[in-house]
């Protein structure tokens, strides 16, 4: 299990972005349908009853326009080429993702979190509600008391403060920067993040037995995925100003 800490790290902080990309991308998207929905028209007056054809004469009409087509001998259309390819949406996605989460020119820090946090809290709001749930329920399964769950709450605003402080730090020398797509940098952090949330495992095995560890475990509960979305990243520092263009 400790193995896979890390990779449910970088799944973990994966899921908290395209929770908020997804919530930010939906908003836009009813926006515009809102923007450009028509009032519903009047009801079409029902037309004159049309005198049925004579089905020698329609058959005759049609076998006529298939030889006018053929005979003609013009190649079949081939498709537009799409006016955005892949990797120019990928960049725009970049570019817009820059937007919303970097500092805006002149913005100051206290201006960029009345920004962001509410974003971030109802982008996570219903993540947050299951894992919350989930918990609830492997708590019960497991037996747990209702003073072993307490203790865990306060066992983790350490951790919680651990990981505000290492995200903090990744944010201040570019390792996570909201205007460039750096893969590699986003797994070096994940990497990281992955064993601040095992030791906070460790934290739950002085507090739990290994009977209720393990039956919370097999109930499909996971302590990593519930620490990364109950963090409270509407409190990070707010990123560098944008570089300026050289």
């Amino acid at each position: 299990m400790a193995r896979a800490t890390p990779l449910l790290a970088a799944t973990t902080l994966i899921g908290v972005v395209t929770s908020v990309w997804l919530y930010l991308d939906n908003r836009s998207l009813r926006s515009e349908i809102a923007d450009t929905r028509t009032p519903q028209a009047a009801p079409a007056v029902p037309a004159a009853p049309v005198p049925q054809a004579d089905p020698w004469t329609q058959t005759a009409a049609r076998s006529a326009e298939i030889r006018s087509r053929t005979a003609s001998g013009a190649p079949p259309a081939l498709p537009a080429e799409p006016s955005e390819s892949r990797l120019d949406r990928r960049a725009r996605r970049t570019e817009e993702f820059g937007a919303m989460f970097g500092r805006h020119e002149g913005e100051t820090e206290d201006e960029y979190r009345a920004r962001i946090g509410p974003m971030i809290s109802a982008g996570l709001l219903i993540p947050r509600a299951k894992a919350a749930e989930y918990r609830k329920i492997a708590e019960d399964k497991a037996h747990v008391t209702p003073e072993q769950s307490a203790k865990l709450d306060k066992a983790f605003e350490k951790v919680y403060g651990d990981v505000l402080d290492y995200t903090n730090k990744a944010i201040g020398d570019g390792t996570l920067s909201p205007y460039e797509r750096n893969v590699a940098s986003w797994l070096d952090y994940a990497g990281g993040l992955g064993g601040l949330l095992g030791e906070a495992q460790g934290q739950v095995g002085k507090i739990l037995d290994p009977g209720q560890i393990k039956t919370m475990y097999e109930s499909g509960f996971e302590w990593g995925e519930y620490l990364g979305l109950s963090a409270p990243w509407e409190k990070l520092n707010p990123p560098p100003p944008p570089p300026k263009p050289r």
